[in-house]
């Protein structure tokens, strides 16, 4: 039968990572493909007693809750939120969500028609472009280096496309695991104000910091709770499998955004809400998390030292100063889309960097994740990836000798 769909479906994408886990599953394959916390590093027993808690509460605890979620966790999110400087908001300014990414579908659906423009890094996170697609919104890419988006270039593009919003994760971001300068962020938020933009900051790995003497300001916490909405999630400090995330803002744009939501599912999970909340209030969460810092920063530095031994041309990555990637570009021949299939049948695999970008891709690009892997997988995994690419550029660089057609 020939189905008619809406005309909307035309926008939709697999998700490039998803379709490389697939692949990774069927063999024995070293993937820093994913984004994927380490499993044995889960929380389990305190997960645990702060399931018994929920249900030693009573019968009440299985019930339909508010569309905004668990009034208690807003007000615990609160409390950590205003340790990074981000104050001022009610929990009636905060949403839960299932995951960071249903806030960003949530804030697309009522704030993007089909033609409107959203500005972005480039690279950025390829599930929020998936998404800005899915909602037929033209992504428009501002030039940016180490330090954020170049204010001249965002200026100029904010001039010219007069956009609806402006999308960025500038605390490790990913893919390419930056950090905004102070500078720049001031910049992006006076400008946000000047030409009247809401600014959606994606702020998942903002906790995984290896670098504690450093402060990296949340956009949110240079607004005046008027043109920045914030999401993050407890998916990479407590565990994925909740699917708890959050977003706070305007109050009249989380409103809007908890309509939408309550005609998507009415609700996110009512038990992994109060669980966290019995996790944050009774199990030390932050000392969990300094315990992950550690571990991954210690593992990142492990994928650092094998590619500052690889004897690549044309090799550039900065060393990550948290969260969970590393960015790599590699000289220009090479191409690590097509290059995929054979790396992951050496075994090993990553991402290309090309569905990382709205504007033209940099092909010559990879992400790298370092937090899934022991370190003994690290190194034989980069060993795998390394001779396959200094293959390659030998290969690409080889000169054509007379006789040899």
């Amino acid at each position: 039968m020939k189905y008619a769909f809406a005309n909307r479906v035309r926008h939709l994408q697999s998700s490039a990572v998803r379709d490389i886990l697939k692949v990774v599953g069927q063999g024995n394959v070293i993937s820093f493909a994913g984004g994927l916390p380490d499993d044995d590093l889960f929380p389990i027993e305190g997960i645990e007693e702060a399931f018994s808690r929920v249900f030693e509460s009573g019968k009440g605890a299985l019930q339909y809750m508010e569309t905004e979620g668990y009034r208690p966790l807003r007000e615990v999110i609160l409390e950590r939120m205003s340790k990074k400087g981000v104050s001022g908001f009610s929990t009636d300014e905060v949403l839960l969500t299932t995951g960071s990414q249903q806030a960003i579908d949530l804030f697309s659906r009522i704030m993007l028609s089909p033609g409107d423009v959203i500005l972005t890094e480039d690279p950025t996170y390829l599930a929020a472009l998936q998404v800005f697609k899915s909602y037929e919104a033209e992504v428009i890419a501002v030039d940016s280096d180490d330090n954020g988006m170049l204010p001249e270039d965002l200026e100029r593009k904010l001039k010219l496309f007069k956009p609806k919003s402006i999308y960025v994760v500038p605390t490790f971001s990913n893919p390419a695991g930056r950090v905004w300068s102070l500078e720049r962020r001031k910049m992006l938020v006076k400008l946000a104000h000047k030409y009247k933009v809401v600014i959606f900051e994606d702020d998942p790995y903002g906790e995984i910091q290896f670098r504690p003497e450093e402060t990296y300001t949340p956009l949110a916490a240079l607004d005046d709770g008027t043109h920045v909405l914030y999401t993050s999630t407890f998916s990479k400090t407590a565990v994925p499998g909740l699917r708890t995330g959050w977003v706070v803002g305007p109050f009249q744009v989380i409103r809007m955004m908890a309509q939408a939501k309550q005609a998507n599912d009415l609700h996110s999970n009512s038990l992994s809400q109060q669980a966290l909340y019995q996790l944050c209030r009774h199990f030390d969460l932050d000392g969990h998390i300094q315990n992950l810092v550690k571990v991954y920063k210690s593992r990142m530095e492990v994928m650092v030292n094998c590619l500052e031994r690889a004897d690549l041309p044309d090799l550039r990555f900065v060393t990550p100063k948290g969260g969970m990637f590393l960015w790599v570009e590699l000289e220009k021949s090479l191409n690590t889309t097509t290059l995929l299939n054979t790396a992951v049948e050496k075994g090993v695999a990553y991402v290309p960097g090309e569905p990382f970008y709205a504007g033209k891709p940099e092909k010559n690009t990879m992400r790298l994740n370092y937090t899934h892997s022991t370190p003994e997988k690290i190194e034989q995994g980069m060993g795998l990836l390394v001779e396959l690419l200094a293959a390659q550029a030998e290969t690409k660089n080889k000169p054509v000798e007379i006789g040899s057609y």
